[in-house]
């Protein structure tokens, strides 16, 4: 039997005092659905069936390049990590998977499963870190990894990464991300065409290790902690390496990583054309990098993303399987609240989308109808889809509100009390 670390006494309690108004809510938009010719029932389905895996490290607290804060109850390792992750899945029911980062979440691969059993959950993809140095390494990582000039720092960095897929293969993973912070500060510190060569010929190597079921994501990123060049600047840059590696290697997308204005969804539906997007790391930004809640600065920006995806997913298009985590860093907010919030604002992107009317849009497209084709896509997004989420936890046994849940639970204060504090410091960023 699973085990909850929230009461279910305190959940069904929770949702008894606000289910008769749900239920009101619920028809009340079926009923203006159906109108539309849309049946809310296989929307709610759909939206039910939806996952989206919390990355380990995402239940800390993260920090600015200046400073951390460490907030109550910070998780000590994996296994507190888990724990965390475990409440985020029992009251949103739209996280039942988790993304390890290796070597921060490195344990004896049985007790990982069997942590993850205990509740529940399974491993997304695997995550690898080169970005920095951990402890009793040989090498240093402070002017690269796979693309660094000394042949012994990108042997190292390669071995790490097929340690990780190692690791995967025991606890059930099928896919390994690759980001790497490698890059340049100065104009003509690096040769551009030699550092990207030593990527890809380190990058084939990784994926030689990888099984036939395994998916290899290549993530992408403008800037930081290199400030001249980044050597995986861009989805351009992304999609080559894709291309070179091979079928089993696929674009991860970062909502946050990306030049202000750049048009994302659009780079969404070529990746998905030409059969190389692998998957999101959803979170929301203002002018760069990934430090913000999933929705939290641009809601609309994240739905047309979305109506990508929910086009490519009822069209049948060839090789269609992205993957879907949230990737974050909390700095004044307690994580669990934020990563319940996000995985709420991404499943309420998905029904969004879902409403979209397609024969309608594909008119109006085809007519040239700019402007009732762009109310169409607002038709949907303008639609309270609240109460579609709201059922779907309650009827697979979450809380109609998590996070008035989860704080009626008085979790942070329990974990407060059983785990150390944790000193702040310098150099906050995880």
């Amino acid at each position: 039997m699973t085990e909850q670390i929230i009461s279910a006494d305190i959940v069904a309690k929770h949702n008894a005092s606000r289910q008769a108004d749900l239920t009101r809510d619920y028809d009340a938009l079926g009923e203006r659905l159906s109108r539309r010719g849309i049946d809310i029932a296989a929307i709610l389905d759909k939206v039910s069936k939806f996952n989206v895996a919390v990355p380990s490290w995402g239940v800390g607290t993260g920090g600015t390049r200046f400073a951390r804060f460490p907030g109550q109850g910070e998780p000590r390792d994996i296994f507190d990590k888990i724990e965390d992750c475990a409440v985020i899945s029992q009251l949103t029911r739209a996280t039942n998977t988790v993304s390890l980062h290796i070597p921060w979440d490195k344990a004896e691969p049985n007790r990982l499963k069997q942590a993850a059993s205990r509740f529940g959950l399974g491993f997304d993809a695997m995550n690898s870190n080169t970005f920095s140095d951990a402890a009793g390494q040989k090498q240093s990582y402070k002017f690269g990894s796979l693309t660094n000039a000394d042949a012994g720092a990108r042997s190292q960095a390669v071995e790490h990464n097929i340690e990780c897929i190692e690791i995967g293969k025991a606890i059930g993973s099928k896919a390994l991300t690759i980001w790497i912070g490698d890059g340049s500060n100065f104009p003509g510190q690096v040769n551009f065409a030699r550092s990207f060569e030593r990527y890809l010929d380190s990058a084939k190597e990784i994926y030689k290790a990888l099984p036939d079921d395994w998916k290899l994501f290549t993530e992408h990123k403008m800037y930081e902690p290199a400030f001249y060049s980044t050597v995986v600047q861009d989805w351009g840059t992304n999609y080559i390496i894709a291309q070179e590696l091979g079928a089993k290697a696929f674009c991860l997308v970062d909502l946050g990583h990306h030049a202000p204005n750049v048009n994302i969804e659009m780079i969404v539906s070529r990746l998905i054309q030409f059969k190389k997007l692998g998957g999101f790391h959803f979170n929301d930004s203002k002018y760069g990098d990934d430090d913000l809640d999933a929705g939290s600065v641009d809601p609309y920006r994240l739905f047309l993303v979305f109506n990508e995806l929910v086009d490519a997913e009822l069209n049948g298009a060839e090789g269609f399987d992205p993957a879907h985590m949230l990737d974050q860093s909390h700095n004044v907010t307690d994580p669990i609240e934020s990563l319940m919030l996000s995985a709420v604002e991404v499943q309420r992107a998905y029904a969004q989308a879902l409403l979209v009317d397609r024969k309608g849009l594909e008119g109006f497209q085809e007519d040239n109808d700019a402007l009732m084709a762009t109310q169409t896509l607002k038709t949907a997004y303008r639609t309270d889809v609240e109460p579609i989420l709201a059922m779907a936890r309650l009827n697979a046994g979450g809380a109609i509100e998590p996070v008035a849940a989860y704080r009626e639970a008085g979790y942070r204060a329990k974990v407060a009390a059983e785990r150390p504090a944790v000193a702040g410091g310098s150099g906050g960023i995880v």
